[in-house]
């Protein structure tokens, strides 16, 4: 039986934990009326569809490069990552506007007993799935699954504010606290959609890896004693999978095989501290000049 990848591993975790506490939560919030409960019910429901979307998401970025596809599908999981952003996007609004209302009409819940005991269940239950995540995330760098994670991440602390809403509303009795951590739990989802909506985007349209890792990458290329510049380095990362090009300068009267060996050489230097990644260079002879200008920021090195 072929193994299951760990990506979509964590994704089939993720939407078993939205479906336990999915029902766990109906139940409290038809108990406790409380607008906090229903935001973090509300919540969840989206979470189980954005568990779903994930899935599909890394599914098929998983898919072999094919000839449609010479890259691959990785952007798949950036496009599953943006439909979880609107998700929660829809979800903080709706949040907040409850929260508002209730704020304005001044209603209390009841039988925060319920609501308590269900929301130190899920954050249980939350923490173990959020673990998990991290450590196929140390390994994979799924962006679809990275997104997941940060939705999940707030929910501890969705969760959390209810119980704190609930004991001060119905135990102490102050007026507003309820819908008050409605308020602020809508505005922690936003929060945490715009960073997943960033960094999905920046996959999307091809963004350069950071600086220092660019400035890391030149430094071990750059040490191949027969190497004699590199300029028009290109980076960019799709789903979990990253691509690197570049212009290798050497020796005028080097040959095609040569050039071929240092080529390969230097790939295996990299691939070395930069596992998985794909590496396409073009030898260049030295003082060389392209058909083109150099970009002004084109990066040297050597």
């Amino acid at each position: 039986m072929k193994a299951i990848p760990l990506a979509q591993r964590a994704a089939i975790a993720s939407v078993a934990t939205a479906c336990f506490l999915l029902a766990l939560k109906g139940y409290a919030a038809a108990r406790t009326d409380s607008v906090a409960m229903l935001g973090s019910l509300a919540d969840t429901g989206l979470d189980l569809f954005a568990s779903l979307v994930t899935l599909w998401g890394v599914r098929v970025a998983a898919v072999p490069a094919d000839d449609d596809h010479r890259f691959g599908h990785g952007k798949a999981e950036a496009l599953a990552a943006l439909f979880q952003v609107a998700l929660i996007t829809v979800s903080a609004t709706a949040i907040g506007w409850q929260a508002v209302t209730r704020l304005i009409d001044g209603r209390h819940g009841a039988h925060a007993e319920y609501g308590i005991g269900v929301s130190l269940l899920a954050l249980a239950v939350t923490g173990l799935l959020i673990s998990y995540q991290r450590r196929v995330l140390a390994q994979t760098g799924s962006i679809a699954i990275r997104a997941d994670n940060v939705h999940y991440q707030s929910d501890l602390l969705l969760n959390g504010s209810v119980i704190v809403a609930l004991v001060l509303d119905q135990y102490l009795g102050i007026a507003g606290a309820d819908p008050a951590f409605g308020v602020l739990i809508a505005a922690w989802l936003a929060w945490g959609a715009w960073g997943s909506a960033v960094a999905a985007i920046d996959q999307l349209m091809d963004k350069e890896w950071p600086e220092e890792r660019r400035a890391q990458f030149l430094a071990i290329a750059a040490r191949h004693p027969e190497l004699r510049g590199i300029h028009d380095l290109r980076t960019r990362t799709s789903g979990a999978r990253d691509f690197v090009q570049f212009h290798a300068d050497v020796a005028p009267d080097m040959t095609i095989a040569e050039a071929h060996r240092v080529m390969e050489e230097v790939e295996d230097r990299l691939r070395a501290e930069f596992p998985g990644v794909e590496i396409l260079i073009h030898p260049d002879p030295e003082g060389w000049v392209p058909h083109r200008r150099r970009k002004p920021d084109d990066r040297q090195a050597g």
